[in-house]
């Protein structure tokens, strides 16, 4: 059995959306868990109800605001607990191709994969530089075809972003990182490996659980046969936003210093220190907090 884990938070247009996609899913037994975020300031409990009433095969899990890794942990946790052989984080901002389960099953049931990525999109019309493409070329702009971490400065890109896919990245390869808005890892990673680190709140935690993954002596793989859509933070205040910033630089220092060597960990200390120095008011607050190790919940 797969078990699929969305997080819902204020966004239940895109998580209805979603899963009416994984419903026609074909090939694979699918059990969905939806973690639906709220809090007494959101009073967003009915939109739990609203997903239930639709698509009652579902398990839904109420939780406060724990952030993305805390959210995301309590539906692996249960699906682990009743014993599902693999487990898929889907970001609720998605839509899936029909063959995404079984593509993404038999691609960890190869030796030596921890997990795996599939190749997204941005979903029509979501595209970061829309005007430059035509309306027909919507759906077919890459988001993600792979990770790439410059370990010197501990930055972390999509191999392929903006690019309109032409077969270029076809190929199944192995990946620096996997990303949170589509993974799927055997039970048995979760359990060797551990769950995601709720410290991170929001943002890089995908990639600290990616390299932890490799450390346990496991490949990361980045299988383009899986395709999946992706409206981009739309669960968030989105890229280049206060919060984005945040937790962005935030966990970029903190994350680095805790994977890397000591001549990265001398850069990114120096950086911090400049950006605390002389960044923006956000850009300072991540800095501080990072150089306190002050982690969890610390900004929107």
């Amino acid at each position: 059995m797969l078990g699929i884990v969305l997080v819902n938070y204020g966004g239940i247009g895109d998580t209805l959306e979603c899963l009416e996609s994984i419903e026609a899913m074909t090939g694979t037994n699918v059990k969905t868990v939806v973690v639906n975020v709220s809090d007494n300031k959101n009073g967003r409990v009915e939109e739990g109800d609203r997903i239930k009433n639709k698509f009652g095969k579902i398990v839904l899990i109420q939780s406060s605001n724990i952030g993305f890794s805390g959210a995301n942990n309590l539906g692996i946790k249960y699906l682990l607990n009743i014993n599902s052989q693999n487990v898929m984080l889907l970001n609720n901002d998605t839509k899936v191709d029909r063959k995404l389960a079984s593509t993404m099953v038999t691609t960890t049931l190869r030796e030596k994969v921890g997990a795996v990525s599939p190749k997204i999109y941005f979903y029509p019309g979501k595209e970061f530089h829309k005007s430059d493409y035509r309306k027909e070329e919507y759906g077919r702009v890459i988001w993600f075809a792979g990770g790439l971490l410059d370990k010197k400065d501990f930055y972390a890109w999509h191999r392929g972003v903006d690019e309109l896919d032409h077969g270029q990245f076809d190929q199944r390869i192995e990946t620096d990182f996997v990303t949170g808005c589509c993974l799927v890892a055997k039970k048995e990673i979760w359990e060797k490996v551990g769950l995601l680190a709720e410290k991170a709140f929001l943002y890089f935690e995908d990639v600290d659980w990616s390299l932890r993954v490799l450390k346990a002596g496991f490949d990361l793989i980045y299988d383009p046969n899986g395709i999946v859509w992706h409206k981009n933070a739309g669960s968030t205040a989105g890229s280049g936003s206060d919060t984005h910033i945040y937790y962005q630089t935030r966990n970029r220092f903190y994350y680095g210093m805790k994977h890397s060597g000591l001549r990265p960990k001398l850069t990114l200390l120096r950086e911090a220190v400049r950006k605390l120095g002389g960044g923006n008011g956000i850009e300072k607050e991540a800095s501080k907090d990072a150089l306190f190790l002050k982690m969890g919940k610390r900004y929107g």
